[in-house]
């Protein structure tokens, strides 16, 4: 039935309107004694948080303000004993219900409490009046709470001590670091035109404060601009101010000070002064001038030692130079020499009248043997220079192995066994087959001598898909051929593996060999698009390995003319240039006497000047490539523009341009040349001559 006793009292009026009481020691509602209705009508209606604690249990009833105060914990409080609604006090109220209900009266001021009000603990504040209620009968029968909190309040003065406190030590502690520091500490006023010591000491001139010309005072007038434009930045952009300048000392000398300033700001943003401090630098401005002469002259004196080291050192490299171009002078002699020999000797025997035809055939076989190694020798040092003109092919490099196969064990000797690891596909390469075999008898005479005669020695071939990162390289992805040849030898030191592929390094002794085994390599290898690989371990043994570009299905072209028979010029009209007189008037003799017609000119001038005359007497040119002016390889593309239908064969021993471009399309006969080898070049660019003058018809 509803509590028409009640008057107002809001959200929580209804709640002690609908609550059942009968659950509680205060029973019905409706049987409450008059006095406990006039003081639950009261307190609801009160806009101050007020809590009655009724009956010796102290049953809570409170109105809405106190709701608020109890947080997460309304509505559980409304008719719960105090003492279980808040337990972390309970001690507290048990104090006060003692006290109330002997008919006593509590107050406390900023009373310190921890509550659980929105489920953690929270340090609280009140002020807490307590006095007991009176039944009809005049007797206490419970107690009335009126609180207020003032938790913001108490706690906001905490701050501000603790915060006064804390300034109070800090100002101690700063004017202890100022009078403890020799740095001058200063403030400045927002546009910098009045300074305050705080120091009182210091290094600078006087303490006098505050001071308005501290400018004069303190910097030297050779600084002063630098300083004001220092100082105009710093108020313009309220920035920290940094700057080392000199300033006027206590003892009126010359120092160097290190100054630097803040703004303080005030809540507004506006700069109301400045705070600074100037560090005494002098000492280390003088040791940084003393450090700089110094190192002024240790840079003089670096400079000059380097010149002298450079001068010994170029001296050194063209002593090395010297000693260098003997050895390979003294290995060149060496084997020249022995070939000079046997030339010498058989054209001495053929002079003899009472020659036997079957010894007179030896002595010749013998010069031109002789003449093809000493062709070898040179081409050896051509490819060391890696200008030898190249004359690459496609062929099976298994099939020029097992072809080398018993020369190589010749030249090693029987105490070296000699085995081989080929695939059972052909690996095809593009490269000079002649360089080639010169680079694989190089490579098995190097590791012959690393094993000092006896040993095993290894020659493999596969196909590849990159070259390896080596001597700082990065890897070459591509198809290649590998042939490797692994030694058990004595090994390569790792200091020396560099050294192996440099001009005339060589381990033998003066005039025993040239050292140009493995340069030949090298060179041969750069110049056919590839690389070389060296592995090595000091007695173990070395593996060297030779890379080439592959051919993918190669086919080897087939030439014939290598077996054809002397051809006769018939008659034919060969213009010769050639610079050499001696060279020039062989060439022209050997052509007679293979009957040909033959015109002679010393220089590539002379040449189209004869051709200009008349150019359809000529049906070949046939041109050294080295030749003072212009250059074989000029003149042939001259021929080429005036006499498109005109054929030229090259002759050369050694040129840098065909080394560097090739033959630019033309047919080159490689000096020394025999007669049969002139013979077929100049029926093949006869031959070459019939075909384009058939197909222009």
């Amino acid at each position: 039935m509803p509590l028409s006793f009640f008057s107002g009292g809001g959200e929580t009026g209804d709640l002690v309107r609908s609550y059942d009481w009968t659950s509680t020691s205060l029973g019905a509602a409706e049987s409450w004694p008059q006095s406990l209705r006039t003081t639950v009508s009261t307190l609801l209606l009160s806009p101050v948080p007020i809590v009655l604690l009724w009956g010796e249990d102290g049953i809570m009833i409170y109105n809405d303000a106190y709701s608020v105060f109890a947080g997460g914990r309304h509505p559980r409080l409304l008719g719960s004993k105090v003492r279980e609604g808040w337990p972390e006090v309970a001690d507290f109220n048990d104090n006060v219900m003692r006290v109330g209900l002997a008919g006593g009266t509590l107050a406390y001021k900023d009373q310190e409490l921890t509550l659980y009000r929105h489920g953690r603990p929270e340090q609280v504040w009140m002020n807490l009046d307590y006095s007991p209620v009176l039944d009809e009968e005049g007797e206490p029968a419970g107690v009335l709470c009126i609180l207020a909190e003032t938790t913001e309040r108490v706690a906001a003065e905490r701050r501000r001590a603790e915060a006064e406190a804390a300034v109070r030590e800090s100002e101690g502690r700063f004017r202890a670091l100022v009078n403890a520091s020799s740095d001058v500490v200063y403030r400045m006023s927002p546009d910098w035109t009045e300074m305050r010591r705080l120091d009182g000491r210091g290094f600078l001139a006087d303490t006098e404060e505050p001071s308005v010309l501290w400018i004069e005072r303190y910097i030297f007038p050779e600084d002063r601009p630098r300083v004001r434009a220092a100082i105009d930045e710093a108020v313009g952009t309220r920035r920290a101010f940094e700057l080392e300048h000199r300033v006027r000392r206590m003892d009126g000398s010359a120092g160097w000070t290190f100054s630097r300033a803040i703004p303080v700001l005030d809540g507004g943003g506006r700069v109301v002064e400045w705070f600074g401090a100037a560090s005494d630098i002098t000492e280390r401005r003088n040791a940084e001038a003393a450090l700089a002469e110094l190192n002024a002259t240790l840079e003089v004196r670096v400079a000059e030692r380097t010149a002298e080291l450079q001068r010994a050192e170029e001296a050194l490299r063209q002593s090395q130079k010297l000693e260098a171009i003997g050895q390979l002078t003294g290995g060149v002699a060496h084997d020249f020499n022995n070939l000079l020999t046997v030339i010498k000797s058989s054209t001495d025997l053929l002079k003899r009248p009472d020659l036997a035809p079957e010894r007179r055939e030896r002595y010749v076989a013998a010069i031109s043997d002789t003449v093809d190694r000493a062709a070898r020798l040179t081409g050896q040092l051509l490819a060391f220079a890696r200008r030898q003109a190249l004359k690459p092919e496609v062929f099976a490099v298994c099939d020029s192995v097992r072809a080398l196969f018993d020369m190589i064990g010749t030249l090693t000797g029987s105490r070296i066994r000699i085995m081989t690891r080929l695939p059972p596909a052909p690996c095809f390469v593009s490269a000079d087959p002649s360089q080639f075999d010169t680079a694989l008898v190089n490579m098995a005479v190097n590791a012959r001598d690393a094993m000092d005669g006896e040993g095993e020695l290894t020659i493999s071939v596969g196909a590849v898909d990159q070259i390896p990162a080596l001597r700082a390289h990065p890897a070459v992805p591509g198809a290649f051929v590998a042939v490797s040849i692994a030694d058990t030898g004595s090994g390569i030191p790792r200091d020396r593996l560099e050294q192996i592929f440099e001009p005339f390094f060589t381990t033998k002794g003066v005039g025993q060999g040239t050292g140009l085994g493995l340069s030949q390599v090298i060179g041969f290898a750069k110049q056919s698009g590839g690389e070389v690989m060296v592995e090595s371990e000091v007695g173990r043994g070395t593996t060297f390995t030779l890379y080439l570009p592959r051919v993918v299905d190669g086919v080897r072209p087939s030439d014939d003319s290598a077996h054809e028979p002397l051809m006769d010029g018939h008659g034919m009209c060969v213009l010769v240039v050639e610079d050499n007189p001696d060279v020039g008037t062989f060439a022209v003799q050997t052509l007679s006497d293979l009957g040909y017609r033959t015109v002679l000119a010393a220089t590539a001038e002379e040449a189209l000047t004869e051709l200009a005359t008349d150019a359809a007497r000529f049906d070949v040119v046939f041109s050294d490539v080295v030749m003072p002016g212009m250059n074989g390889i000029d003149l042939a593309r001259e021929i080429r523009r005036q006499h498109h239908d005109l054929p030229v064969l090259l002759a050369s021993g050694y040129s840098h341009v065909l080394a560097q471009n090739g033959t630019c399309g033309f047919e080159l006969l490689q000096k020394p040349y025999s007669v049969e080898q002139l013979s077929r070049l100049l029926r093949k660019v006869a031959t070459w001559q019939r075909r384009a003058r058939i197909m222009s018809q």
